[in-house]
């Protein structure tokens, strides 16, 4: 009688186990850029990374990833609305891609963990480097287009080795790239909320302002006109964090002043959309008319091949998948 309970119980046990409802990971990654989203060795690589724990379900639109989100318990997205999360009742990680706050909401349901990546510095760090480097070594230059300008570059290169840089944002992404000057032979300041105070003596010296500021933490505007003043004259902003950081109007000012001797923007205030009212496009129509020594690309300083990979292993080594 005894044996048969144990036997009963076993049997109760074992298929209350076996009908468990599996996990399903949700994967919404679909961006205008191809590196920005997922393709199928991406979502082959993920399935290794899973294995059997979860099936991984891929879908190309919102109206896709609506239909399957009830039955998510995970969701890795570049883009998600608050009023969606009622149509989650399952979802236990909500996971972005993307460093910046700005598509996912902050707060999330009692029992659903938000996450954004934090593997984008080694990318970033590169494009930085990348840009000095070619500065330095006078690949911008000179001012006026010549066949053969051996003679305007003679005296206008230079080795990065041995330059400062002042770095506003020292977090991971600032850190990351603190850490790849230093290999170069760079010495960094590295600046955040704790010692701002410390920052207008830090420039007075400085070869490099390197920008890695968020958009969403009162620092519109943060590189004003009077910071740049106390920049030395052949310093060189880099902004490779949230365009709104960067006075644009003041920056265009002292570039063709020459109280600068040159910006590289990855980012801007407006992308690629028309600006406010009496603000310069500084990305867009009038690219003719900016100086020479202001260097533009169209936010792709964490563009690689291998993004999200780097994400999803990211989520794998945390243990959130």
């Amino acid at each position: 009688h005894k044996r048969r309970g144990r036997e009963e119980r076993s049997r109760r046990f074992s298929f209350s186990v076996m009908t468990q409802p599996k996990e399903t990971l949700l994967v919404w990654v679909a961006w205008p850029e191809k590196c920005f989203s997922v393709n199928a060795a991406d979502a082959a690589y993920l399935r290794t990374l899973v294995g059997d724990s979860a099936d991984v379900v891929v879908v190309k639109s919102e109206r896709e990833f609506l239909r399957e989100l009830p039955r998510a318990t995970k969701a890795i997205v570049w883009s998600f609305k608050a009023e969606w999360f009622v149509h989650a009742p399952r979802l236990k990680l909500l996971a972005t891609p993307g460093a910046g706050r700005e598509l996912v909401p902050r707060t999330a349901p009692a029992g659903v963990t938000i996450h954004f990546g934090r593997f984008h510095g080694p990318i970033m760090a590169e494009t930085v480097a990348g840009f000095m480097l070619a500065w330095a070594r006078g690949f911008f230059r000179p001012e006026r287009s010549e066949f053969w300008p051996r003679a305007a570059l003679s005296d206008k290169c230079y080795r990065v080795e041995g330059t400062k840089a002042v770095i506003l944002g020292y977090g991971l992404i600032g850190r990351a790239i603190g850490g790849k000057l230093t290999q170069l032979g760079v010495s960094v300041a590295g600046f955040h909320r704790a010692n701002m105070g410390d920052l207008p003596a830090a420039l007075s010296d400085a070869d490099w302002l390197i920008c890695a500021l968020p958009g969403d933490t009162g620092t519109d505007n943060l590189v004003s006109g009077r910071l740049l003043r106390k920049l030395p004259r052949r310093a060189v902003l880099v902004n490779v964090g949230r365009g709104n950081a960067v006075d644009e109007r003041a920056l265009l000012d002292a570039l063709r002043a020459k109280r600068l001797a040159g910006a590289y923007l990855d980012v801007f205030r407006g992308e690629p959309s028309p600006v406010r009212k009496g603000e310069p496009e500084i990305y867009g129509a009038e690219y003719g008319h900016l100086p020479w020594n202001l260097i533009r690309m169209p936010h792709t300083c964490a563009f690689s091949n291998d993004y999200m990979r780097r994400a999803f292993k990211e989520l794998k080594d945390d243990g959130l998948i």
